[in-house]
């Protein structure tokens, strides 16, 4: 339906990546018996502001959703210590599972497209989203909404508007916070001459990597063959490197530690992410809410997103099927929040050492709880239990520190 302000819908999506797909698709395929909302999604145009091809890398029990369209999976999982050695588990239910944004894409939109009700797709350069009057949407103009505007791919002014705007945009700027690092990375897709990869395993962590000054550096290394991987260098630190450190970095790792020989590098990929106590917002207005990195489904101690993303998206699309107002939930509990600043703050003191902390939990904690903890599903019996296996002394002149530390707007970094 076309209006003098523009094109007029159910629900607004702004941005196409893992948050914004995920809602649209959940949106469009609701409980039998519920109507389908009209749906646009709204994706950037080719260039800066949209993201390249992503590996996305989370664990859950059993088939799921997304299967399909998998890289690769493992049930089990090495970490390694800055000695070498090594802690093997299988977390049982759990399987690891790495997905690639173009597989995810492509899965999500074969199963929509020649559907009713498929959402519709506009490509378009948003500039401001905002609530608008009451009476300003709907065909009764009886109720609130909200507006985006932009500029359509031919250049021309876009306006749309919607009962409900959902935003997944990276935020502009990150919150106030008492503790903010980054997780920065960059990775090799390689192919080596001889077989040097088992791709039963899983590296989630590889400690025999030059540890930084200031927080703590790791190799990862996932395994899709014995002849192909995806490798890469990531630190935990307050600034990024520039190229030629990260180059340097999986230089030495493929190298020195790993010992590939001669291979090739049919891809790279590279991204930051933060990591931070501060309060994201999820909603922006009576209308607009916040997903993805931007609604907080980041987890502060680890960087992971996508299995939060998907529980947004449940959620979300939940409520509105059911006529309730579809604010994304909390993506953790309070209970991991404060735990996750604990251990922030901990590390960027320098007061618990980033390498050994982690050898330690993998060490002493079974796989699958300490999978469980690291996405906020433990009980608080078994955080406990988890936190006397941590250094007990330093993190609990950390948490009665925390209290004290004044939250402040991070600088660009």
């Amino acid at each position: 339906m076309v209006r003098e302000a523009g094109l007029s819908t159910d629900v607004i999506v702004v941005g196409a990546g893992a948050a914004g797909l995920s809602l649209a698709y959940r949106l469009c395929t609701p409980p039998p018996g519920r109507p389908i909302p009209d749906v646009t999604l709204v994706d950037a145009p080719a260039g800066p502001l949209r993201p390249p091809e992503r590996t996305w890398c989370f664990w859950e029990a059993a088939a799921g959703d997304f299967d399909g369209a998998l890289t690769a999976s493992w049930d089990s999982l090495r970490v390694r210590g800055r000695d070498g050695a090594a802690s093997v588990g299988r977390p049982a239910p759990f399987r690891y599972k790495m997905l690639r944004s173009g597989a995810f894409e492509a899965l999500l939109t074969g199963r929509l497209d020649g559907r009713p009700g498929a959402p519709r797709r506009v490509t378009a350069r948003i500039d401001g989203i905002k609530d608008v009057a009451y009476g300003a949407y709907g065909a009764h103009g009886a109720e609130a909404g909200a507006e985006v505007t932009g500029v359509a791919a031919d250049g021309s002014p876009l306006t749309l508007r919607a009962r409900w705007v959902f935003d997944s945009r990276p935020p502009r700027a990150l919150p106030p916070a008492r503790t903010t690092l980054l997780q920065h990375f960059r990775g090799w897709f390689v192919r080596t001459e001889r077989p040097v990869f088992d791709p039963r395993v899983a590296d989630l962590m590889d400690f025999r990597t030059p540890q930084p000054a200031h927080g703590l550096s790791f190799g990862y290394v996932l395994p899709m063959t014995a002849h192909e991987a995806l490798v890469e260098y990531t630190e935990f630190s307050r600034t990024v490197l520039d190229d030629t450190g990260y180059d340097r970095a999986l230089g030495h790792y493929t190298e020195q530690v790993l010992g590939l020989g001669a291979f090739q590098v049919t891809a790279t990929e590279q991204g930051v992410i933060p990591m931070t106590d501060g309060r994201f917002p999820r909603r922006a207005g009576r209308s607009v809410f916040r997903i993805g990195t931007a609604g907080g489904a980041t987890r502060p101690s680890t960087g992971y997103t996508f299995a939060a993303v998907q529980r947004q998206a449940r959620a979300v699309a939940a409520a509105y099927h059911a006529g309730r107002v579809p604010e994304p939930p909390p993506a953790y509990t309070a209970r991991a929040r404060a735990m996750d600043a604990v251990l922030l703050r901990g590390l960027d003191s320098g007061r618990v050492g980033g390498a050994a902390f982690f050898e330690g939990l993998f060490r002493r904690v079974p796989m699958e709880r300490l999978l469980r903890f690291l996405d906020g599903d433990t009980r608080p019996y078994e955080d406990f239990a988890i936190g006397l296996r941590t250094p007990v002394g330093p993190m609990l002149r950390t948490v009665a520190e925390l209290p004290w530390l004044p939250r402040r707007q991070t600088r660009d970094r």
